[in-house]
């Protein structure tokens, strides 16, 4: 995800996974707070699920024009949404001394191909203290055409994503989701093969299977799932900000 239009044509299509997005965003929510910078925000469609209500600023990073102005047009319709920030760019962009409180990567670290160097610069502009969350599709060993056609690099496991923490990061949670579904994408890995999911199955999983992944979720301890969400925490720095520049020498 660099920047220009994107690849990807999944995005009206998981938008009708309502229960899906209720149940990862009840997993994050607590951590959200203060300045909030969500990164791909697409059409901005997640940012209304998360916003609480006494955030103090939320602003979007968007890369393709096409989606960044749906995101602006969404958010003039619902007062509770008017004065979210839409740019049309990724971290790269943010103008100098921007610093948030938390940072959201909703199903977008796959899409990045250097995604250490990308969390790296997202630290640089995050607050002590801060929260860098990142949800994220599991286990390389599904990575299917569907994937590949909608500009994923990678899928994770939890050594893969815990690699990619950044300078100043201490790593406070790492989870699976949605272990009943992970059943269903290993069936259409092995089994059908499909390049795109239709919409019934798409509905099927989010009516039917997440519910009983959130029960079966917690019996399971969060070991099996899907999906993988990380939970990061800056630590305070005893020597001012680190930049974006030091950060990515770190790695």
């Amino acid at each position: 995800m660099t920047g220009g239009a994107y690849l990807g044509g999944e995005l009206e299509l998981f938008a009708r996974a309502h229960n899906w997005k209720r149940y990862w965003a009840s997993e994050i929510r607590r951590h959200v707070h203060g300045d909030v910078l969500e990164v791909g925000a697409g059409t901005g469609v997640n940012t209304g699920l998360l916003r609480p209500e006494d955030n103090r600023s939320w602003t979007c990073l968007e890369p393709d024009p096409r989606l960044a102005d749906q995101a602006v047009r969404t958010f003039a319709r619902d007062p509770h949404l008017a004065d979210c920030r839409v740019t049309a760019a990724t971290i790269s962009g943010l103008e100098a001394g921007a610093r948030f409180d938390t940072i959201l990567y909703i199903d977008v670290l796959e899409h990045i191909e250097d995604d250490r160097a990308e969390l790296a610069r997202a630290a640089a502009v995050l607050r002590d203290k801060g929260h860098l969350i990142v949800l994220a599709p599991a286990h390389q060993s599904l990575y299917t055409a569907f994937d590949e056609s909608i500009g994923h690099f990678r899928r994770y496991d939890r050594t893969r994503l815990a690699a990619c923490s950044p300078p100043g990061g201490d790593l406070v949670r790492l989870i699976y989701l949605d272990s009943v579904g992970l059943l269903a994408s290993i069936a259409n890995r092995f089994l059908f093969r499909q390049s795109m999911p239709t919409i019934e199955q798409i509905l099927f999983w989010d009516r039917v299977l997440v519910p009983q992944s959130r029960w079966l979720d917690r019996i399971v301890f969060h070991s099996i799932g899907k999906s993988i969400l990380a939970v990061w925490q800056k630590r305070e720095s005893r020597h001012g900000a680190v930049t974006a520049n030091e950060a990515s020498g770190d790695l």
